[in-house]
């Protein structure tokens, strides 16, 4: 039997954790041969090169180098160079993850030249249809022939949209996988003792999101709330080039440096981000994947988003809800856990380093499936 041979796509930072356990586990199969295309949505060395290394996920197999431009720039020129490595390797797959514009693209692609396609983290929605991400997870969800669910409300989502049951898999999460896997060798990264910083005393912040971090309102209501942070707790800051960019665009940036108690620092890789993650007192982010992370760390999370497609980080992990940037409601809930009431989450199902190791089975088994001919 020949080999079957899947396309995985990667884009953006988030990728890169949920393709490296799916790479590894369609290495281990001797019937799998996977090539990585990366479309370069995310080309800042910091922002991808770091992650790849630590990872350990080969040098990609296609580098497309398609970094910046509008969303339809984006997407378009994606489109356009994926189509001729589709049709030079005629894989038997293309899989895609999360909701990024590369998630969209190749999957129109593939699918358009009957391509069969596999969605990793699909059925999440936040109903939030003005979300760039929302607007990919529907999109891809609609037309992908095998939809890998994360949690619950994915299953669910996907049963209301009018999807057929033999479409669907509940089989875990593949961030949580590779936050399994390396979680030893992330413990060993010395950015705390470098800073000087004892775990438990710090909070961790990450700002990135367009709706909070693109108008001076915002940057200004996340000022105050570093401000009074501060004053409970050292705050740690890895800044996006997005958010660092904004707040020298509204000439806000040198007022953020000055801030006493803050360490403002470059974008940081996976295993000195999960090392922050775990020893923190309190996470305040606008993230999607980091919900997840802190879930299973159980470490509290402040949330900033008036809604989020991971619900379980809500229903079951330690995750916080706020809908807006309002200093004053972040320095209730803030010093509400800093007193230690927190919420005691529960690690959700499925979620225990397996997801991509079932993923490879059920596609090894559904696409090596020989029918057997009828005997009428």
């Amino acid at each position: 039997m020949s080999k079957l041979k899947i396309i995985n796509i990667v884009g953006a930072r988030p990728n890169f954790m949920k393709i490296a356990p799916i790479q590894r586990a369609f290495e281990k199969h001797a019937n799998v041969e996977s090539k990585i295309v990366h479309t370069g949505q995310h080309y800042d060395a910091k922002m991808s090169d770091v992650f790849f290394n630590q990872l350990e996920l080969p040098k990609p197999h296609y580098y497309l180098g398609i970094g910046g431009g509008s969303h339809t720039q984006t997407t378009a020129k994606i489109m356009l160079e994926f189509e001729k490595i589709v049709a030079d390797e005629k894989p038997d797959l293309v899989l895609v993850v999360g909701d990024v514009n590369s998630t969209i693209a190749c999957t129109m692609v593939a699918i358009k030249m009957d391509v069969p396609v596999a969605h990793v983290e699909a059925g999440l929605r936040s109903g939030d249809r003005k979300m760039p991400e929302e607007v990919n997870r529907v999109m891809t969800d609609s037309v992908s022939d095998y939809l890998f669910v994360t949690e619950q409300s994915g299953m669910i989502n996907l049963a209301k949209e009018g999807v057929p049951d033999d479409k669907i898999f509940f089989v875990g999460n593949v961030m949580i996988d590779s936050l399994i896997h390396f979680r030893e060798k992330a413990g060993q990264s010395m950015i705390l003792k470098d800073l000087a910083i004892k775990e438990k005393d710090y909070i961790l912040m990450t700002m990135h999101r367009p709706s909070n971090v693109d108008n001076e309102d915002g940057l200004k209501d996340i000022l105050e709330i570093i401000k009074e942070a501060a004053t409970h707790k050292k705050v740690i800051f890895p800044i996006h080039p997005r958010t660092s960019n904004n707040y020298k665009k509204f000439g806000l940036f040198e007022e953020l440096s000055n801030i006493d108690n803050l360490f403002l620092l470059e974008p940081q890789g996976y295993f000195e981000f999960l090392h922050l993650m775990e020893r923190a007192a309190l996470i305040i982010t606008d993230s999607g994947g980091i919900q997840e992370e802190t879930t299973y760390l159980q470490v509290p999370c402040l949330t900033f988003r008036s809604s989020t497609e991971r619900p379980i980080t809500v229903d079951l992990g330690t995750n916080i809800l706020l809908a807006d940037l309002n200093p004053t409601t972040v320095k209730n809930h803030m010093i509400n856990i800093l007193e230690g009431n927190t919420r005691s989450g529960i690690i959700p199902p499925l979620w225990d380093g397996e997801a991509a190791t079932r993923i490879t089975q059920l596609l090894v088994d559904s696409l090596t499936k020989v029918e057997t001919p009828s005997l009428v």
